[in-house]
């Protein structure tokens, strides 16, 4: 079922009911807040997601759901990255923006799973607004799922990574229903950023999820599993300050603000850079059997993968961090040296190759390295069976000290910006051609599989996404971290 143009709103029929969206600028008929499993509450907040209740009649699917409980970014990072708060715990929804909201239309299809830690984020962030890929022949779905220790929490009574599930029924609902929206199960493209892409990475692991898309892009994650105590810590801190056994039914029993305090109280110590105790997917025998970066090596799904030049800048420049180490001087790349398992032979190349660059630049460059590109250039220069291109973002932001950062490649790929949150991390001279290109790339990949270079034979560089330095970068003569 479905309606188009006039002065009636679109229709799509799923397999539990009619919903109703909006059509909006451009002509895309969207709709938001589209449940695909049941509000995990009561018994549900820590079991694997369930299928939601049928509905009579239509359902408006005019505003986004509820966003995941979840607690607010540090204000540094707050300042940079938006991210609304929907109140209510019924989180597990998606959006679909669709040109042709018709049976039979057999438009490609991308899935987009946001980042945040595995702990932040949500699909209602204004940037991942799906209008320019509608505008080109795209269906673009975006998802809720559960964060932090709702999602991410490892207990003994309870199924592990409850997040990966999520996405997993998601991705089902999209094979069963996107046809109603004017999309192709067959040609679906999931791509996620940060987090967003670890959990990609899993789900090429997962196989539950086995055939539930063609494609993949990783942008700026790595696939990954934590340590299982690294994960139960974090339950054990929480249990700890709220006074009560570290078991889901326990946890289960509490108020959901009390909850999140307590875990906001156990997230201080650990970041990107320090490592420690965090939420995040392990390996178990149940959702996720295998390590994910050597299913990854060894997948035959066509994969896009990249990074941003100076991932580590949003890390540290915001919290002062960068400062810190540059007095630290030898020390911080001797951290660095450490946390990024590199030998010294490494060290003195980078230095070679960046020889202007800060001690926390270098530190922050070997940590990334580490992090991210080391493990997707491992993917890409494997003898997989499918195709692997590679690219690199080098545009820094007007933002002065944030450089090429992490996350700052998302406004362009979602051809967002002109809206005031992509100027947040990107500042006022973002350029439009750039987005026009990335933006292109991106759909292309999700309609022939080829975003317009070729794939990565594990030599050379990768696909520069490059502009012209906004003038606030020129002002402040930000020296800029190229790769080597």
């Amino acid at each position: 079922m479905s309606t188009a143009g006039g002065g009636h709103r679109p229709r799509a029929g799923t397999g539990h009911g009619v919903v109703e969206g909006r059509w909006e600028a451009g002509g895309a008929a969207v709709f938001r807040g589209v449940p695909y499993a049941a509000p995990p509450t009561g018994p549900r907040r820590f079991a694997a997601p369930q299928p939601p209740a049928a509905w009579d009649g239509v359902r408006d699917a005019g505003a986004f759901g509820p966003t995941a409980p979840k607690v607010p970014y540090p204000p540094a990072f707050a300042a940079l990255l938006s991210d609304p708060v929907i109140p209510g715990e019924d989180c597990l929804t998606l959006n679909v923006w669709t040109p042709d909201p018709a049976p039979g239309a057999r438009l490609p299809v991308m899935v987009w799973i946001h980042g945040g830690a595995h702990t932040r984020g949500s699909s209602a962030v204004p940037v991942y607004d799906g209008s320019a890929f509608a505008r080109d022949g795209v269906v673009l779905v975006s998802v809720n799922f559960r964060l932090g220790v709702l999602g991410y929490g490892l207990f003994p009574d309870a199924p592990a990574n409850r997040g990966l599930l999520d996405q997993i029924a998601a991705l089902e609902w999209v094979r069963d229903n996107i046809s109603a929206f004017g999309g192709d199960p067959g040609r679906v493209t999931v791509f996620g950023e940060s987090a967003g892409a670890i959990s990609i990475g899993a789900l090429l692991a997962a196989p539950r999820a086995e055939g539930l898309f063609a494609r993949a892009v990783l942008q700026s994650g790595a696939p990954e599993a934590l340590p299982r105590d690294q994960v139960r810590t974090m339950v054990r801190r929480m249990a700890a300050r709220l006074r009560v056994p570290a078991t889901a039914r326990a946890f289960e029993a509490l108020p959901l603000p009390a909850l999140l305090s307590a875990q906001e109280a156990a997230m201080r110590l650990s970041s990107p850079v320090l490592g420690g105790p965090a939420f995040g997917l392990v390996t178990d025998p149940g959702t996720l059997p295998a390590d994910p970066l050597e299913a990854a090596v060894a997948s035959s799904v066509p994969l896009l993968m990249g990074w941003t030049a100076q991932e580590h800048r949003l890390w540290l420049a915001p919290t002062g961090g960068a400062r810190l180490l540059d007095r630290l001087g030898p020390l911080a790349v001797a951290y660095g040296r450490l946390r990024g398992a590199k030998d010294r032979a490494a060290v003195r190349a980078l230095r070679a190759a960046l020889p202007e660059v800060s001690p926390a630049d270098l530190a922050g460059h070997l940590v990334a390295d580490r992090l991210l590109r080391d493990p997707l250039r491992r993917i890409a220069g494997a003898r997989r069976p499918a195709p692997s291109h590679l690219y690199e973002f080098r545009w820094p932001s007007g933002v002065p000290g944030l450089g090429a950062c992490h996350a700052l490649e998302l406004g362009f790929v979602f051809d967002t910006l002109g809206l005031p949150e992509s100027s947040w991390l990107a500042g006022p001279d973002a350029p439009q051609a750039l987005a026009d290109e990335m933006h292109g790339a991106w759909v292309r990949y999700a309609t022939t599989g080829d975003p317009g270079w070729a794939p990565w034979d594990g030599n050379g560089p990768p696909k520069f996404f490059d502009g012209p330095e906004p003038e606030a970068v020129r002002a402040e003569a930000v020296t800029p971290l190229v790769l080597p």
